[in-house]
């Protein structure tokens, strides 16, 4: 099979193409597991944090790519999937199901969590395999292409909002408006349709986008909000909208924060948090770690009763490289998609 593959960490701004389009032999579906003919795979933020090490692959080379549409083509022994079913695979791999946070419904936070497309391999690829348990079915109402933004970024929006604790009429911010946050917008503006919309974002072209979805207000990330708000949600790999998004929260507000990693960069942007000013009356900074399956299965559930559909861009598996330095660039309208077959 084609395969995209990271072989060792490495700079974008250094190197253009750090993926590598090789054949692999196809994976053999383990007990328990199926294998999907891969027909698009989401590209995430998260890959660009593994190709440059802030989050660091536990293998080598591996397949990025964890938000996977496909369909079964073979099976491991005791698998409830048929042959033909359409399914998503998300960015939890597997979880090891006996521990606390397991048992709790927080397999999010388990120990021995591991992703796909960095602890296991991903769909950068014409075929993949996975735990049963961690594949979905894909509702009817979606396209492949429209389904795959939802397993990650519209998940972990998902979660994001929901950790955000918002109540129809409150304002919201969104700090950075890429495929995460477009889907959080499409969400509040249904599920709290008297709530305002803020979008912060640096470049003029997610503004605008962010207006055209129904963003009552969108401005710089370093633009003081109009109104102050209930909660804001930061999905940037950066620092210094942490500092502004807390001077536009209101006296007991919420920062979530949806990032795996940030980058070190502006890291000294933290000098500038004032105690009195950005953290004090009961401020709160809130961190979402990873998702569970139940937010990946009641978001495609929502996704397909609202309905939600993403603004998807296409590319060919072999034009990966480009997807990936576009989206390194900000070059961002909604969300970028791999198209396998």
């Amino acid at each position: 099979m084609k395969a995209m593959v990271l072989k060792q960490i490495t700079s974008l701004a250094e190197n253009r193409a750090p993926l590598e389009l090789v054949e692999m032999p196809i994976p053999d579906p383990k007990e328990h597991e199926i294998l999907l003919k891969v027909s698009v795979c989401g590209v995430c933020h998260t890959e660009l944090d593994e190709i440059e090490g802030r989050t660091v692959p536990s293998l080598f080379p591996i397949i990025p790519g964890h938000q996977v549409v496909g369909r079964v083509v073979k099976s491991g022994d005791g698998v409830r999937w048929k042959t033909g079913a359409r399914v998503g695979i998300a960015w939890i791999h597997s979880a090891c199901g006996v521990c606390d946070f397991c048992k709790s419904g927080m397999e999010n936070l388990c120990d021995d969590f591991k992703a796909t497309g960095r602890d296991a391999h991903g769909g950068y690829a014409e075929y993949t395999t996975v735990h049963e348990k961690f594949a979905y079915p894909i509702p009817e109402s979606l396209s492949d292409a429209e389904a795959a933004p939802l397993l990650c970024a519209g998940a972990i929006g998902y979660r994001s909002l929901r950790l955000a604790v918002l109540h129809d009429g409150n304002n919201l911010g969104l700090t950075g408006f890429g495929a995460s946050a477009h889907l959080v917008l499409m969400m509040a503006k249904r599920l709290y349709p008297n709530s305002k919309v803020f979008v912060f974002s640096r470049t003029e072209g997610e503004r605008k986008f962010a207006q055209e979805l129904g963003a009552v207000w969108a401005g710089r990330t370093e633009d003081p909000s109009p109104e102050k708000l209930h909660a804001i949600i930061d999905t940037t790999p950066a620092w210094k909208p942490v500092v502004m998004a807390m001077q536009n929260l209101q006296k007991g507000g919420r920062l979530v924060i949806n990032a795996i990693r940030k980058e070190e960069g502006d890291k000294e942007a933290l000098l500038k948090l004032d105690y009195s000013r950005d953290l004090w009356m009961e401020k709160e900074i809130k961190s979402v770690a990873n998702i569970t399956r139940k937010d990946v299965e009641d978001f495609l559930k929502l996704a397909a009763e609202l309905p939600i559909r993403p603004e998807v861009q296409e590319y060919a598996l072999d034009d990966a490289n480009m997807a990936l330095v576009e989206l390194k660039e900000r070059k961002v309208r909604g969300a970028k998609v791999l198209r396998i077959r």
